[in-house]
């Protein structure tokens, strides 16, 4: 397998493989320009030549959209394999790579947000296990925070205080997002219409700049959506799945 490193020069003309379609399509230009963005950050994102969800999102941790204290970490937005890509070992070539490029820019280890027990849009506890990451830190709604130091006596990454017990303090639906997934350009105006059609309160708080980001009442910004000021999940909803969760 070959990969191609996203940059500045080759971004419009190269495929991003969490949403593969055109540069009009809403999802993939919203992805693109908040990666246009991060570079001068030092986000790197590295993908697969062919087309295919298989790629690794990171950025050094002082400037990762999420409440954490990790400095000196690199912090992986997102590890994703799937499809006709999944076991062939490119999840771990991805990995590799990051681990390389991290020892090489003088990073003293990588972290990446899972769960004891796998959830959608998260890297599998399994999976980060067996490459030697460990739990460093869990906020109250289960999220946690994994760890891979390059050196043992390594400080161990941890949540801000605003992340460790997610909570808000408005009633209804509050949606926290990030433009981080190209998915909540196309579903989140899809999840605000039906619950307006539904007479549900919802509100979506689109978080567009790292230090709103980092002061989140959630570890997870990408997607967070809570109910009566209680977290509810991660997991990206479109019309179908958003009216089943206010039927129950």
């Amino acid at each position: 397998m070959q990969y191609i490193q996203l940059t500045k020069e080759n971004l419009e003309s190269e495929h991003i493989c969490c949403a593969i379609s055109n540069n009009k399509d809403i999802q993939v230009s919203s992805k693109k320009a908040w990666l246009s963005e991060r570079f001068d950050e030092g986000l790197v994102f590295l993908k697969s030549e062919e087309r295919g969800k298989c790629f690794i999102e990171y950025i050094p941790a002082e400037n990762a959209w999420n409440p954490i204290d990790a400095e000196g970490y690199m912090y992986i937005d997102c590890l994703w394999v799937s499809g006709s890509l999944k076991g062939h070992g490119y999840s771990t070539d991805l990995l590799n790579e990051c681990i390389k490029d991290s020892k090489n820019k003088g990073r003293i280890g990588l972290c990446i947000l899972s769960s004891a027990k796998k959830k959608p849009f998260l890297a599998d506890p399994k999976y980060l296990k067996y490459k030697g990451f460990e739990v460093c830190d869990e906020a109250s709604n289960g999220i946690q925070l994994w760890y891979l130091p390059f050196e043992k006596d390594a400080p161990k990454p941890q949540f801000k205080p605003c992340a460790k017990t997610p909570h808000t303090d408005e009633k209804g639906y509050v949606l926290y997002y990030t433009s981080q997934c190209p998915f909540n350009a196309k579903y989140v105006p899809i999840v605000e219409q039906t619950a307006k059609e539904q007479g549900v309160p919802f509100k979506a708080v689109h978080i567009t700049d790292k230090q709103t980001a980092q002061s989140a009442p959630t570890p997870i910004t990408t997607y967070a959506l809570f109910c009566d000021g209680e977290y509810l999940t991660n997991e990206q909803m479109n019309d179908k799945k958003f009216i089943k969760l206010i039927s129950r």
